[in-house]
């Protein structure tokens, strides 16, 4: 039986998708963050060449942190999917990426 990775974690809440790029909504999110708070943003690829990425929201460490989460999407006629883990209260943040 597989199950998705996007419905594996039940912290996870969907925020979106995108028809641009991972490697560009997850540069933007942490940029996004990066400049609001004026704190590191961490960015951990999951897939090679950028097509999963965590990107932690600020002041937050891998593996455990709140962090969005950009997947290639599963559904036809978008290229990514954006989750978050943890404080959603960064999601609004998402959405100006997608």
């Amino acid at each position: 039986m597989a199950i998705s990775a996007h419905a594996a974690d039940p912290a996870m809440q969907n925020v979106g998708q995108s028809q641009k790029p991972a490697q560009d909504v997850s540069a933007c999110i942490a940029k996004t963050w990066a400049d609001k708070s004026q704190q590191q943003v961490i960015s951990q690829n999951v897939l090679a060449n950028g097509l999963a990425t965590d990107v932690y929201a600020p002041g937050q460490q891998p593996p455990n942190g709140a962090a969005a989460m950009v997947r290639p999407a599963r559904q036809p006629g978008a290229k990514t999917w954006v989750g978050m883990r943890g404080d959603a209260a960064s999601a609004g943040d998402i959405n100006a990426c997608l």
